[in-house]
Formats: C-alpha cells, structure tokens, sequence
C-alpha cells in the first residue's frame, strides 16, 4: 500500500482476468478492492481499498540510487504461506528479461518464489526501491534470481494509473536498431557502437516532423545519453507527450541537434509476414557478398508478395555461410538503401559497392526491408568473388 487513503499496487499478472479482487491486510482482513487501472507492457496494477480500519503505507525510494551489493528485502506471500521476509543483495541494474520494451529490472538474489509477485523489495532505510515480479527458475522455485520493477518507474506508471486509469506514453515514430561495432565503423561514428540507428522514420510520425531520418544514429534524447538501443524506448516514454525535447543524432559523420515534439504512443498495429516463392531468372551477382539480386519486376512482385508501392532491388539468392547469409538476409527481402544511398536498380547497387570499394571501406552499410519492417545490415566487403552457388 503506498497511500494510507488506500491505494495498493501490484503486478498486472497477479489480478489479470480476475472477476473479483480482495486485499488480505497483515491481521487477515479479506477487504474487497476496486481496480483503477492496468498496464501491461510494465506489468502494474493499482487498486484502491475503503475501510474504517487505520491503514499503514510505504514509500517509494529512489530506485536509482540503488548499487550493487545493497541489501534488500523482500516481502511477500509465496506459496500461500502468508507474509514472509527473506533478504539479500542487489545482484544487477537494468536487466532486460525480454518482457518488453520497458525491460528495466533490478535483479536481487534475495529469495522471491510464486506468490511474491507484487510484493515490495525495501532498502535498509526502509522504503520500496522495487516490485517484486519474476523469476528465472527451472524448477519454479527461487535459485537467487530474482528481477524487481524499479520503484523510479513503478512511480511514474502508478500515478498515471490512480489519476486517469491509463498510461499516457511518449512515441517518437521510428523503427530503431542496435548500432554494432561494424555499423559504427560504417557510418564513421567514433567510440563504437552505441546510440540507436533509425531503420525507420514513420511518415508524419514526430520523429519525421522533428527532422530525423532514416540512417540517424540518435545518440542523446531529452538530455540522456543512448548508451544503447533497448534505452530509448523507455526515455521516449517517459518524456511529457507534447513538449519538445532536445536531440543529438550523428549524421553525414558528425554530430547534429533537433528538436523534437513528442506524440502519444498509439495502440499497437499489426503486421502482415510475407513468404517468400521462388526467385526470378537471370539475377544480377554482388561480389563477395554471397548475394544475387533482381529489379523490382512485376513477376517479382508478386512471387515475393511484395508491397505494390515497394522500391528498391529485391535479393533473389543467398548462398550459404555466405557475408549476407551470416546476417539472415533472405530471398524476398529488399534493398532500399546502400550506404545511405537509394538504389533502385542492381546496376546502382553494384556500382555503389565498387565505389566503396575504391575507397578501401571494410563494409556496406544496406537498408532493407521486409514484411516485418525495415533494418541496417552491414556487410564486410571481400575482395574474392562470391557466388550463391
């Protein structure tokens, strides 16, 4: 409980597709709870008791000042047996257990099993720096890794819940990437790979309108470095909809600053996956690249279930333990851009890798799309002629 009118909060798992929600206070009290709001992507819940009984609350401390090596302790309810304590450290920071997008979890190997979830994960000054939400076990019970919702974001997401009942995100409108050293080197980005490379800037999205383009690497958003790409999302989230915030991209091999207005994350759309069918005759070969390539035909088109408006060269072959096969390009897939140049031809493809090549660069940089949406590939460029078989 965090507010002694009431309000309790909790993991989305723990109440989703209940009919009826109870609170059970520490003297056995069973009190019927309504429930405010839900969000998913972060798994938080907030509910509100009434009652005559006087109600005790905790408070949220300051998850980021949270090292590893502080004790903890977590409180809970595992396994039915009723409020239990166990204590431990704070094994790591910001883990990404593939729960989401807004993956941000404080690991602690202070015992959490079934029946934890929701409960809160104190200091030693006594204030909740997490919630307690999952696990990794083979056997269902606690091996001492434990993952806690820091209480900086539990915060943000609960206040929103009490007040309004939903979540109101930012969203920039950009399909991004992890920046590797060889996409760094690349695109003459110094320090290695860092920042989040923009695959895509959605049209008439805030990203766009705010000048960033497809190929940016964004490398500061709001003030906070993009130390990789997994961060981005939740700084855009957590930055006010509709008020500009700062941006440092790199772009044409320097540094550049915008503007950006950020918008209101919209509910999530569905993609269609395309499968691809077999290639077209006479493809056009990519040296030492493992790779044959194709214009965008109508026989294409349809063979690849290509988009009607789709532009670029289209991969017909890739041989195996090739270049472009150890990237997972495919036949069907399509190349938009190489080296941040549009191509929409094989001969400019093949042309354009030439020129890298008498520039002594070590890779291409290619932009391609799939059903799925698009992706920076870089490819090391060979001397050997590579041929798909």
């Amino acid at each position: 409980m965090i507010d002694t009118s009431g309000i309790v909060v909790t993991n989305n798992h723990v109440i989703d597709g209940a009919d009826e929600i109870n609170v059970i206070l520490s003297d056995n009290t069973s009190i019927r709870a309504e429930l405010l709001g839900t969000d998913p992507r972060t798994d938080l819940a907030v509910l509100r008791i009434k009652t005559d009984k006087p109600l005790h609350a905790v408070q949220f401390g300051d998850s980021d000042t949270a090292q590893v090596g502080d004790w903890v302790l977590a409180i809970g309810n595992p396994f039915g047996l009723g409020g239990t304590v166990t204590a431990g450290i704070v094994s790591a920071r910001g883990r990404d257990i593939r729960q989401g997008m807004y993956d941000d979890f404080i690991q602690t190997d202070a015992a959490i099993n079934r029946g934890n979830s929701g409960g809160p994960l104190f200091n030693l000054e006594g204030k909740v720096v997490g919630i307690n939400t999952a696990i990794y076990s083979p056997s269902g019970g606690s091996i001492g890794i434990g993952f806690s919702i820091p209480s900086n974001l539990a915060r943000n997401i609960t206040a929103q819940l009490r007040d309004g009942g939903k979540v109101r995100r930012g969203w920039l409108g950009v399909n991004i990437q992890q920046v590797t050293d060889e996409i760094a080197e690349s695109l003459g980005l110094t320090g290695g790979g860092r920042g989040a490379l923009v695959a895509r800037a959605q049209e008439d999205g805030p990203a766009a309108k705010g000048g960033i383009r497809n190929g940016d690497v964004i490398l500061r958003f709001n003030g906070q470095e993009v130390r990789e790409m997994r961060i981005l999302p939740r700084i855009v989230a957590e930055t006010p909809v509709g008020r500009p915030a700062p941006v440092v991209v790199w772009r044409d091999g320097r540094e550049q600053s915008l503007d950006v207005t950020v918008g209101e994350l919209p509910a999530e759309a569905q993609q269609a996956a395309a499968t691809p069918t077999p290639p077209a005759n006479r493809p056009t070969e990519l040296s030492g690249l493992g790779l044959r390539v194709g214009p965008i035909s109508p026989e294409a088109r349809e063979r690849f279930s290509l988009k009607p408006d789709q532009r670029g060269v289209v991969i017909m072959e890739v041989a195996p333990d090739s270049p472009a096969a150890e990237r997972e390009l495919r036949p069907g897939d399509v190349i938009v851009e190489v080296q941040q140049e549009r191509v929409n031809t094989p001969q400019e493809v093949v042309a354009r890798l030439e020129a890298l090549r008498k520039q002594n660069r070590p890779s291409a940089l290619l932009l391609i799309e799939t059903a799925q949406g698009q992706r920076f590939v870089p490819l090391r460029l060979r001397g050997e002629r590579g041929s798909p078989g």
